[in-house]
């Protein structure tokens, strides 16, 4: 009789514990995005110096992305596409503002990712760096008002790279902080950067927190969080006023290692990025949301040069040629690492090729709402669920850039076209299956394929009225490749 009661008992907890693992017909969502992160930074993608145990511990229980991109090769842009699902030949936002913000905002008609999610139910919110719309007159592009419920952090990007800043915004609303801030003197998009003279309250801290505090209050609903951290982004009007653009509270495990300060202050900015990402994972196991939810992390573009520290300590870049405002894979190959406990696959190695506007079609398919019509986006949704046999492909990836004289690339399979100035320069054409380091450049054994990589540029790009190559650039706008590091 015991038994029996004990076996009853089993088959009662037994359907309950594979509900569990089952995903919600609408998952949260948690999009985790660092700042200048290169793809190498990371233990999982070969760093041997800086510790990432929790993002490594993600990449070994879930799926990592070998062949993932950023929307662009700078900020603004990239968060553009990651928001719009459109790549840089049609999203609005194609570049840094430089002495106009105005070329920087989102228009009203421009569908968010927060806008899909929000009219499916999701409560939605960012945490962090915007960059895509300020507080002036006549805005349309404030997060509150492209489908986010909830914002705390910056808008302007130049504002971002001050770690000890004298306000952060909640929603439309400035919250003044007790640091006290020395103006550089010089103004980048419509904003006077700046280091702080006193140090209380740190900016990425103040952000982590308020990212508990929504997952919080929001556990009982489905939500979309996109988490959009300022780490390891320099502040660069402080590398100007104080030498030290890498500005976190303390070394941590960093300050007896015989580096430069600048390269301590790196190290331990990601490893405190780290640590946070593992106090979230923590949250969502304890409130029982874990299974329900998925997180996704990567960065908005490669690693920078940027602060004073030596990126040579670190090898940013691992096998990859190229950083930040390049378009060779250093500047625009990124990690993704996805996890999801008890639905997607666990140690994973994707070979998938996708790019940031794939956040778009793969948020929509998890809410079971339909994308914008006008993407350029494919759904990694069935890789995320363990089902890659049924992924789509693109037929290419497409990007363009126009500082630095400006420069195109497509990745279509192994091959990868880079073209420098956009439209008129000479075709570079590299084989990634064999050289991932973009070191050959074999064009001429290969004019086919050149012939057919220059026709996706043609197709990609449409025209866009504040951004033009070369010759082309705004009156107000910083001309590009003047050597000036801006964002």
């Amino acid at each position: 009789m015991r038994l029996k009661v004990i076996l009853g008992l089993l088959l009662l907890i037994a359907p309950c514990s594979l509900q569990a693992r089952e995903p919600l017909d609408k998952p949260n969502i948690i999009f985790i995005m660092a700042d200048d992160l290169g793809y190498g930074d990371l233990g999982c993608y070969g760093q041997k110096k800086i510790q990432t145990p929790v993002l490594d511990q993600m990449a070994r229980s879930g799926i990592q992305f070998r062949n993932f991109y950023a929307g662009c090769t700078v900020c603004a842009s990239s968060r553009s596409v990651l928001m719009t699902g459109q790549h840089m030949g049609h999203t609005w936002v194609r570049g840094n503002a430089g002495g106009d913000p105005s070329v920087q905002t989102l228009r009203t008609s421009d569908v968010t990712v927060a806008e899909r999610l929000k009219a499916a139910g999701y409560a939605t919110a960012l945490c962090g760096k915007w960059g895509l719309g300020d507080a002036v007159e006549g805005n349309t592009g404030l997060p509150n008002d492209q489908g986010f419920d909830f914002f705390y952090g910056y808008l302007n990007q130049v504002h971002a790279h001050n770690y000890y800043p004298e306000f952060l915004w909640r929603n439309k609303e400035k919250e003044q902080l007790r640091n006290v801030v020395q103006g550089s003197g010089r103004a980048y998009a419509g904003f006077e950067g700046g280091w702080a003279t006193k140090r209380i309250d740190y900016s990425h801290d103040l952000v982590v927190e308020e990212a508990v505090k929504f997952i919080e209050r929001s556990k009982d609903e489905p939500f979309f969080l996109y988490l959009a951290l300022t780490i390891p982004h320099a502040n660069n009007e402080g590398t100007r006023g104080t030498g030290d653009g890498q500005e976190v509270p303390d070394y941590g495990i960093y300050k007896d290692k015989p580096w430069k300060k600048q390269d301590k202050g790196q190290a331990a900015m990601i490893t405190r990025m780290d640590s946070d990402i593992g106090r979230l994972n923590a949250l969502l196991k304890k409130l029982g949301i874990a299974e329900n939810t998925v997180v996704m992390f990567t960065s908005d573009n490669g690693h920078h040069n940027e602060g004073g520290h030596n990126p040579e300590t670190f090898d940013p870049n691992g096998p990859l040629r190229g950083m930040k405002r390049d378009l060779y894979e250093g500047g625009i190959r990124v990690p993704l690492i996805a996890h999801w406990p008890g639905v997607a696959p666990s140690g994973i190695v994707s070979d998938h090729i996708g790019y940031f506007g794939d956040l778009m079609s793969t948020a929509c398919d998890l809410a079971g709402v339909d994308s914008p019509r006008n993407v350029d986006s494919v759904s990694i949704a069935p890789t995320l669920k363990g089902h890659a046999e049924k992924q789509a492909e693109h037929k290419y990836l497409y990007w363009e850039f126009y500082e630095q004289g400006s420069k195109q690339a497509v990745r279509d399979g192994n091959w990868k076209a880079i073209r420098m100035p956009m439209f008129t320069g000479p075709i570079e054409l590299y084989d990634l299956s064999n050289d991932l380091g973009e070191a050959r450049n074999i064009a001429d054994a290969h004019p086919d394929v050149v012939k057919r990589m220059a026709a996706y540029m043609k197709q990609a790009h449409v025209p866009n009225q504040n951004w033009a190559p070369r010759g082309g650039v705004r009156k107000n706008q910083p001309a590009p490749g003047d050597g000036k590091p801006r964002f």
